[in-house]
């Protein structure tokens, strides 16, 4: 199909189209378009990556506005949303207005009601039908990327509930589902009441195949020899790549293994790089320290130097966008990385080396295969469209029955069925609540109805399951007095299930925080508060170490007294074994906001930058539930909880709280400013201006844009000098306060 046949879109989209080069549809973007696409039908595109999914996306978006509607673009990542907002920017020049929102779950987004596209990840769709957007009723269309993630146990059933509410909403809604080639594709398009577009169409090659020994075999018959030398298998494949200017994504089980991967990798491909590749890569590896005063920032520059990145959780986002721009741009030339990288970035090279097919799965305590699925997402990262003439993903083999087994284990094998999590207790607190709260069921038989629009309901051949799952549910609500049930069976959420429910949070977490507050007989301090919402579902727990165990004890029984709730026995295993870990948590945050350094906190809880920040967040998101909820149950804590919510926010004591919410400020610049004697916002509008300059190390743009966000009415530097003893002392004391802190190893 041509692009000039394609019709309903704005005026000037099919031009710009042409623009861009696009002459002709791919077979799976014209099949869609067959199927009605633009015309407000509803499909299933399951195709592999780099196939044009987005563009089947843009078509039924743009023309969904063409006739008057408005777009939702779901996404699944925080960092995708960003990444596909400047995609559809685009079409702005034609009169779409693009908005994007990914936090802040106890907001209605009334201001994106003035956009034409929307883009947000599921958990932000679904607190904002929570919160009550009226525009969420004017949708027409909504589009689904990566909707194979329903099979994932922690993201899956809020992607689910949130298409069967919107489906529910808008009984006209287009709803086009993006995914990877799966095994029941048509089980999905049967639940959503779309036309399957299934393909296994690429736009270049991909061949798979494995290395063993010198040989690389592929899935087409064809055999390569990779020379070797004395070289690792994973090194001589990247050399292979580099000698004929392509990259590589190598993907491994760890993020230790990844960031020691990236070391190696270093020593091969900084011999494949131009004078001016290395000027550029030593400016973005001084952007990534600048991001983070950590460790793990130092190797990532040192790697990132040389043209190799690693890139995992662990690490701030600012890094991530780094890495991933410099391995877009070409700069760094391999990526040692750990599977969330295959989860939808756009991160696309010449050859995708699997050198890790197994990993630790906890559940089962020890290593297991990889999915299929997982593995054929990193194989679908191999080629890049306009820049690559082919794609090339390899496993690695340490015999020759191994081989075989990868051939038939990832190489052949068809991806598994996408299954539904949604029947388990944990997903359905929040969704029964919320779905009780936010009016779409009113009695028992409502919300059966209404969860018969799930993907677990067509798939499931266990009739009485979800209904006995949520019984045990409704009498969790109803025993916490979130939700009320009537003898006829009609569901009524109590003022405290609603505001529950619009917080956002896992009904259990509003439990065990209303209890801890219920207990506390006088002001909570900090630490209790942080161990609070450490110990909820709601937060992820830091796991205790070989020799934690010990060590923990001791804090515990010192801090006793500031715990909200009484403190299991060292007897119940399991239950003290779980308060132990929320205390690490909560000294994690209590070192944070006691402002220890960040590289001592990555090397004391053996932890990366992003997770420090992942922690922060989280506890900041929590803490402003409890001080929500102490309103709601009238408990006179809100001023304990802003506090140590603020202290956790700004990394700081309380004495900076003033200075660090300053924008651009920060903890550092506050112990600095305040060591040079200015001490609050005030004295900081008022405050010498040389003293300030040298508080802040003479950084001249710096200084005049705290200046400005201050209220400075003068903040121009013009003919001021840095006041060596405002800087001297700032810097003195800065490193003996934080070599002071947090003394507990």
């Amino acid at each position: 199909m041509k692009v000039e046949e394609l019709t309903g879109l704005p005026e000037g989209v099919v031009d710009h189209f042409h623009e861009q080069g696009i002459e002709e549809l791919y077979p799976p973007q014209a099949e869609a378009v067959e199927a009605g696409v633009t015309e407000g039908d509803s499909v299933v595109a399951s195709v592999p990556t780099a196939s044009g999914k987005t563009f089947v996306a843009e078509l039924a978006m743009l023309s969904s506005i063409a006739r008057g509607g408005k777009a939702l673009y779901i996404v699944p990542l925080r960092a995708l949303a960003s990444e596909k907002k400047a995609e559809f920017e685009e079409f702005e020049q034609y009169g779409v207005s693009v908005g994007v929102s990914t936090g802040n779950y106890d907001s209605d987004g009334d201001w994106l009601a003035q956009k034409d596209i929307i883009v947000a990840t599921s958990e932000k769709v679904d607190s904002l039908v929570r919160n009550g957007a009226q525009w969420v009723d004017d949708l027409s269309c909504v589009v689904a990327d990566e909707v194979h993630l329903v099979d994932d146990s922690h993201r899956g059933p809020t992607l689910e509930v949130t298409l069967a509410k919107l489906r529910k909403l808008n009984e006209n809604l287009q709803t086009v589902a993006l995914s990877a080639t799966v095994g029941n594709a048509e089980v999905m398009a049967e639940w959503l009441d779309a036309t399957l577009v299934d393909s296994d169409w690429r736009p270049i090659d991909l061949r798979a195949g494995v290395l063993y020994g010198q040989a690389l075999h592929f899935d087409d018959g064809s055999k390569t020899q990779i020379s070797r030398g004395n070289e690792k298998a994973t090194a001589a494949l990247v050399e292979d790549t580099l000698s004929d200017d392509g990259s590589s994504l190598v993907f491994v089980n760890s993020r230790k293994n990844a960031e020691a991967a990236a070391r190696r990798l270093a020593d091969v491909t900084r011999d494949y790089l131009t004078d001016e590749e290395r000027t550029k890569l030593r400016d973005i590896a001084a952007e990534i320290r600048d991001a983070s005063d950590t460790q793990t920032s130092d190797d990532l520059a040192d790697a990132v130097a040389k043209g190799a990145a690693f890139h995992h959780a662990g690490l701030a986002s600012e890094h991530r966008a780094l890495v991933e721009d410099a391995f877009r741009d070409r700069l760094v030339k391999v990526i040692s990385a750990t599977p969330t990288l295959a989860a939808g970035v756009n991160t696309p090279s010449r050859r995708v080396i699997v050198r890790d097919w197994r990993r630790y799965d906890g559940d089962v305590g020890g290593m297991q295969p990889l999915d299929v699925l997982e593995v054929h997402q990193m194989f679908g990262r191999a080629g890049r469209p306009g820049l690559d003439p082919y794609g090339e993903a390899v496993l690695i083999a340490n015999n020759h029955d191994e081989m075989d087994e990868l051939f038939d284990r990832y190489v052949w094998a068809d991806p598994e069925a996408v299954q539904s999590k949604l029947a388990a207790e944990p997903a359905l607190r929040t969704h029964i609540l919320a779905t009780v709260a936010s009016g779409f069921a009113d009695s028992e038989d409502e919300l059966l109805s209404f969860l018969e629009r799930t993907l677990y309901a067509t798939q499931t051949t266990e009739s009485g399951r979800l209904a006995a799952v949520a019984d045990n549910v409704l009498e969790y609500l109803e025993r916490n007095e979130f939700l009320e049930r009537e003898a006829d069976g009609g569901l009524r959420a109590t003022g405290l299930g609603h505001r529950v429910s619009q917080l956002y949070i896992d009904p259990m977490s509003a439990a065990e925080i209303i209890d801890g507050l219920r207990a506390a007989e006088d002001r909570p301090t900090a630490m209790g508060l942080f161990h609070l919402v450490a110990r909820t579902p709601d937060m992820y727990e830091l796991y205790l170490r070989s020799g934690d165990r010990e060590e923990y004890t001791e804090l515990a029984y010192e801090r006793e007294t500031e715990f909200l709730g009484s403190m299991p026995s060292e007897f119940e295993d399991h239950a003290f074994e779980d308060w132990l870990s929320a205390l690490k948590t909560a000294r994690l945050l209590e070192d944070w906001a006691s402002e220890l350094d960040e590289d001592d906190i990555t090397e004391r809880y053996g932890v990366g930058p992003g997770d420090i920040r992942g922690k922060v967040e989280t506890a900041e998101w929590l803490l402003n539930a409890a001080e929500r909820l102490a309103g709601e149950l009238d408990l006179e804590f809100g001023a304990a909880i802003r506090e140590a919510k603020k202290r956790v926010e700004y990394g700081v004591e309380d004495e900076l709280l003033d200075l660090a919410g300053v924008r651009n400020v920060g903890r550092k610049r506050a112990r600095r400013l305040f060591a040079a004697g200015i001490e609050s916002r005030a004295d900081l509008r008022e405050a010498d201006k040389s003293v300030v300059l040298g508080a802040l190390r003479g950084r001249r743009k710096t200084t005049e844009t705290i200046l400005e966000n201050v209220g400075r009415k003068d903040p121009d530097l013009d003919g001021v000098s840095a006041d060596a003893e405002a800087e001297a002392t700032a810097t003195s004391s800065s490193n003996d306060g934080q070599q002071s802190l947090g003394d507990f190893q």
